[in-house]
Protein backbone atom coordinates (compact mmCIF):
# COMPACT_ATOMS: atom_id res chain seq x y z
CA UNK A 1 0.00 0.00 0.00
CA UNK A 2 1.18 3.80 -1.20
CA UNK A 3 1.77 6.20 1.04
CA UNK A 4 -1.06 9.06 1.99
CA UNK A 5 -0.54 11.91 0.71
CA UNK A 6 0.63 14.69 4.12
CA UNK A 7 0.54 17.89 2.34
CA UNK A 8 -2.49 19.70 1.63
CA UNK A 9 -2.17 20.78 -2.61
CA UNK A 10 -5.40 22.41 -2.07
CA UNK A 11 -5.53 26.19 -1.31
CA UNK A 12 -7.05 27.57 1.76
CA UNK A 13 -10.59 27.89 1.46
CA UNK A 14 -12.21 31.29 1.52
CA UNK A 15 -14.58 31.79 4.60
CA UNK A 16 -16.62 34.53 4.15
CA UNK A 17 -20.11 33.89 5.13
CA UNK A 18 -22.64 32.73 2.90
CA UNK A 19 -25.95 34.59 2.99
CA UNK A 20 -28.03 33.53 0.56
CA UNK A 21 -31.37 31.94 0.73
CA UNK A 22 -32.12 28.42 1.96
CA UNK A 23 -35.77 28.70 0.63
CA UNK A 24 -37.01 29.64 -3.19
CA UNK A 25 -36.63 28.26 -6.88
CA UNK A 26 -32.71 29.08 -6.71
CA UNK A 27 -32.05 27.31 -3.53
CA UNK A 28 -34.32 24.13 -4.47
CA UNK A 29 -32.54 24.35 -7.92
CA UNK A 30 -29.11 24.46 -6.29
CA UNK A 31 -30.32 21.60 -3.36
CA UNK A 32 -31.40 19.45 -6.40
CA UNK A 33 -27.97 19.52 -8.14
CA UNK A 34 -26.02 18.54 -4.91
CA UNK A 35 -28.59 16.15 -4.44
CA UNK A 36 -27.90 14.36 -7.67
CA UNK A 37 -24.52 14.73 -6.93
CA UNK A 38 -23.43 12.80 -4.05
CA UNK A 39 -26.78 10.75 -5.55
CA UNK A 40 -23.96 7.12 -5.95
CA UNK A 41 -22.72 5.46 -2.91
CA UNK A 42 -19.31 5.51 -4.28
CA UNK A 43 -19.78 9.59 -4.64
CA UNK A 44 -20.69 9.17 -1.11
CA UNK A 45 -17.55 7.39 0.05
CA UNK A 46 -15.02 9.73 -2.20
CA UNK A 47 -16.69 12.32 0.32
CA UNK A 48 -16.13 10.65 3.11
CA UNK A 49 -12.73 9.62 2.59
CA UNK A 50 -11.67 13.86 2.05
CA UNK A 51 -13.57 15.28 4.91
CA UNK A 52 -11.08 12.80 6.56
CA UNK A 53 -7.87 14.22 5.03
CA UNK A 54 -6.33 17.48 4.00
CA UNK A 55 -6.01 16.29 0.63
CA UNK A 56 -6.01 13.52 -1.47
CA UNK A 57 -4.67 11.91 -4.73
CA UNK A 58 -6.53 9.79 -7.17
CA UNK A 59 -4.51 6.66 -6.18
CA UNK A 60 -5.27 7.03 -2.69
CA UNK A 61 -8.63 6.84 -2.93
CA UNK A 62 -9.06 4.29 -5.47
CA UNK A 63 -7.16 2.22 -2.99
CA UNK A 64 -10.08 2.13 -0.60
CA UNK A 65 -12.49 1.61 -2.90
CA UNK A 66 -14.17 -1.62 -4.65
CA UNK A 67 -14.05 -0.07 -8.01
CA UNK A 68 -11.52 0.68 -10.77
CA UNK A 69 -9.36 3.63 -11.51
CA UNK A 70 -11.78 5.19 -14.33
CA UNK A 71 -14.95 4.86 -12.21
CA UNK A 72 -13.19 6.79 -9.72
CA UNK A 73 -12.32 9.13 -12.15
CA UNK A 74 -15.59 10.03 -13.33
CA UNK A 75 -17.23 9.92 -10.08
CA UNK A 76 -14.37 12.44 -8.94
CA UNK A 77 -15.39 14.54 -12.22
CA UNK A 78 -18.95 14.67 -11.07
CA UNK A 79 -18.70 15.96 -7.58
CA UNK A 80 -15.82 18.71 -8.36
CA UNK A 81 -18.49 19.85 -11.47
CA UNK A 82 -21.00 20.06 -8.44
CA UNK A 83 -18.25 22.00 -6.71
CA UNK A 84 -18.16 19.76 -3.70
CA UNK A 85 -14.28 19.00 -4.41
CA UNK A 86 -11.54 20.41 -6.15
CA UNK A 87 -8.50 19.36 -7.57
CA UNK A 88 -5.09 21.06 -8.06
CA UNK A 89 -2.36 19.84 -10.13
CA UNK A 90 0.29 18.45 -7.80
CA UNK A 91 3.34 17.46 -10.54
CA UNK A 92 2.19 14.45 -12.71
CA UNK A 93 -1.31 13.98 -10.53
CA UNK A 94 -4.22 15.82 -9.39
CA UNK A 95 -4.64 16.28 -6.04
CA UNK A 96 -8.38 16.58 -4.50
CA UNK A 97 -9.72 18.01 -1.67
CA UNK A 98 -13.55 18.91 0.18
CA UNK A 99 -14.71 22.35 -0.92
CA UNK A 100 -15.68 23.35 2.95
CA UNK A 101 -18.01 26.32 1.67
CA UNK A 102 -20.32 23.95 -0.69
CA UNK A 103 -20.11 21.05 1.76
CA UNK A 104 -21.17 23.70 4.28
CA UNK A 105 -24.18 24.83 1.49
CA UNK A 106 -25.36 21.23 1.16
CA UNK A 107 -25.92 20.99 5.20
CA UNK A 108 -27.61 24.43 5.46
CA UNK A 109 -29.76 23.85 2.47
CA UNK A 110 -30.88 20.09 3.67
CA UNK A 111 -31.60 21.19 7.00
CA UNK A 112 -33.66 24.16 5.65
CA UNK A 113 -36.24 21.29 4.37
Amino acid sequence: MKAKSPVSCCPAPAVAPDLRPVEGKEADDELAALGKAIGHPIRVQILRILVRRTACICGDIVEELPVAQSTVSQHLKILKEAGLIRGEVAGPRICYCIEPRVLRRLKVLVAGL
